[in-house]
């Protein structure tokens, strides 16, 4: 947890409140967009592990009025000063339930244009409940980003973008490994709003490649 202390010297947590913004996290993707050029005007977005809503309100700033974003959370998502143009809807759903979630994610979809477009773009800013046992929240961050992944193969047009949270450790490459069999550009990336003690860093994929058959091979016993 971060102390109010450290809020009050905090940049981005400064800059979050000046700009309207939900959480200083959008500061997060805003520099991802800078960097990978992820998200176009009109696209269709889908926002995993969305609340308290932060980077679907970056992202529905960038669609505009032609795109969709779709946001994902087990929490409660106020509407509420995401967006005044674009189509933002919201899904309760646990990630880790894939088929549910994509279900629920699909049923989103079939309101816009027929039900024909696939997702451009699928993000995850998703961590888990923290245990402080560094080497177990990293698994259970692994398994998280490894949903995000399955998500983002169901729902991805080919050549669309991924991007995952991540904590840093012995999985960490496992889970790189797999977003490089999927997309044709594959970097790990960590925002300059990320802050120093976190072990988080952000896997970012492009150009998907189309749905392969791979399977997704995790050790779940841990």
């Amino acid at each position: 947890m971060v102390k109010p202390s450290e809020l009050e010297r905090d940049k981005f947590y400064k800059r979050a409140k000046e700009r309207g913004y939900r959480s200083r996290s959008a500061f997060k993707l805003l520099a991802m967009q800078k960097r990978f050029k992820l998200i176009q005007r009109g696209d269709v977005v889908v926002d995993l592990g969305a609340a308290p809503g932060g980077w679907s309100q970056v992202a529905s700033r960038i669609v505009g009025n032609e795109g969709i974003v779709v946001s994902v959370d087990l929490q409660h998502i106020s509407p509420r000063g995401i967006s005044s143009t674009a189509k933002v809807r919201f899904v309760r759903s646990d990630i880790r339930d894939v088929a549910s979630t994509v279900s629920a994610i699909r049923e989103q979809l079939e309101r816009f244009e027929g039900g024909k477009r696939l997702a451009d773009v699928v993000l995850s800013d998703a961590s888990p409940n923290l245990s402080g046992n560094k080497s177990y929240d990293h698994y259970l961050s692994f398994l998280l980003s490894v949903s995000a992944l399955k998500i983002a193969v169901e729902l991805l047009r080919e050549g669309g973008n991924f991007v995952a949270k991540i904590f840093q450790g012995e999985d960490f490459q496992h889970f790189y490994k797999m977003v490089k069999q999927h997309f044709a550009f594959a970097k790990p990336f960590t925002p300059e709003a990320t802050r120093k003690h976190s072990s988080e860093v952000y896997v970012v994929g492009k150009h998907f490649k189309g749905r392969r058959e791979e399977t997704f091979a995790v050790n779940e016993e841990k």
